[in-house]
């Protein structure tokens, strides 16, 4: 049976939020947090951009639920072996079992930020499998020395390790991706409710892994208003191709959504009160085969949310 978590914008909402937010998620039913991680907010519009190790300490105070990383990239503004530090930290932290790792190959918007060229896609697959194989090694709490294409590690260990190393899932969309998360990760992380990535995933070696989703909400019990408010936001995610993975900076991706109509977002975002249309979304990743499916609703109104999933949405998906 597919499970429901929530998933937590580092982009649209300072940490005190994320923290409040994790208290009314539990509270609500939901049976686990996903987490973004990125340096720049998509938009200036939205506004934030926290530091997601910072507010995963925090959360492990406050919330009795699992946390994902969805997704961290550990490999251009965070070298693999500070990720593994951080990773490992967590989930000491977060106590066992309840710390999954998700990487990707990032994108320019987070990472280019140090000067350094932004690589071409099959490099950063190549870049992120290697991170993998770093971090797996430090996990196990040995001295660890590494002289790789992409990276140099010497005489590192992690001395707060937890008793088993945190799963790694792998962030994938195309071919390539799905078959280096099949190959090398503990479990898929992906945001379309696909069930030929998935089947793709699964025949490349994927097997019984579990495979993660994600997807964003706008509730609120006027559609036109809600819509007005996912386009604000969040008109970014209808942008096409690899932009979201080449633009460079907030304003850039502000030029490009202003392509993004609010009909657009209407024909692709779940917006309003109708417990029947948020029902057929989230049934959707239920049939494409997701174990887990985290929703994040866009805007202000948090906690009306968190009643309408409570009484409306949760209990015809998990009674």
């Amino acid at each position: 049976m597919t499970e429901y978590g929530y998933f937590l914008s580092c982009e649209e909402h300072p940490p005190q939020a994320l923290l409040e937010q994790a208290r009314m998620a539990e509270q609500a039913g939901f049976t686990s947090l996903w987490i973004s991680d990125h340096f720049h907010p998509w938009t200036r519009e939205q506004g934030q951009s926290a530091f997601v190790w910072s507010v995963i300490g925090a959360l492990s105070q406050v919330t009795s639920l699992p946390v994902y990383t969805a997704v961290t990239c550990p490999t251009v503004r965070l070298h693999p072996v500070v990720t593994a530090q951080a990773a490992a930290t967590s989930a000491v932290l977060l106590g066992e079992g309840r710390f999954r790792l998700g990487v990707g190959s990032g994108e320019a918007l987070n990472e280019h930020i140090l000067g350094g060229p932004w690589p071409e896609a099959p490099v950063r697959l190549e870049m992120l499998e290697e991170a993998i194989q770093v971090m797996r090694r430090l996990f196990e709490g040995g001295e660890v020395s590494h002289h790789g294409k992409h990276y140099t590690v010497e005489n590192a260990r992690l001395y707060t390790v937890p008793d088993e190393p945190p799963p790694i899932d792998v962030s994938a969309f195309g071919p390539a991706s799905l078959k280096l998360a099949a190959r090398l990760g503990d479990g898929l992380v992906t945001t379309r409710p696909d069930q030929e990535a998935v089947d793709r995933f699964r025949r490349a070696g994927g097997g019984g892994k579990p495979v993660f989703g994600g997807v964003k909400v706008c509730w609120g019990p006027d559609r036109e208003e809600a819509v007005r408010t996912a386009h604000r936001l969040w008109a970014v995610e209808q942008l096409p191709g690899e932009l979201n993975q080449v633009l460079p900076t907030p304003a850039h991706f502000e030029q490009a959504s202003s392509l993004v109509t609010p009909g657009q977002v209407a024909a692709k975002v779940t917006c309003g009160d109708d417990p029947e249309e948020h029902l057929r979304t989230l049934q959707a990743y239920a049939e494409a085969g997701f174990d887990r499916v985290h929703i994040s609703q866009i805007g202000p109104d948090q906690q009306g949310f968190f009643d309408f999933y409570r009484t409306k949405v949760l209990p015809r998906l998990t009674g």
